[in-house]
């Protein structure tokens, strides 16, 4: 079972926190951008969420709001 530790309002951004958590020995579930004529799916109005496993969420959000932080500056 996953869960959503962030929803990024940037799909690209969302893909560079997927791969960071990933890098960090997190296990982020990976979706594929789905939808008609190429266009990303809209998951929530919120963003594209970031779920990793229940066992992980609490370690894997402090490190993805770290993560944020020096992204988004």
């Amino acid at each position: 079972m996953y869960e959503t530790i962030a929803e990024i309002a940037d799909p690209a951004v969302a893909r560079v926190l997927i791969a960071a958590l990933r890098g960090y020995g997190f296990h982020p579930l990976e979706r594929d951008d789905e939808g008609v004529f190429g266009m990303a799916s809209l998951a929530t109005l919120k963003g594209a969420p970031v779920e990793v496993p229940v066992a992980e969420a609490a370690d894997a959000r402090a490190l993805a709001n770290a993560l944020l932080k020096d992204m988004l500056g």
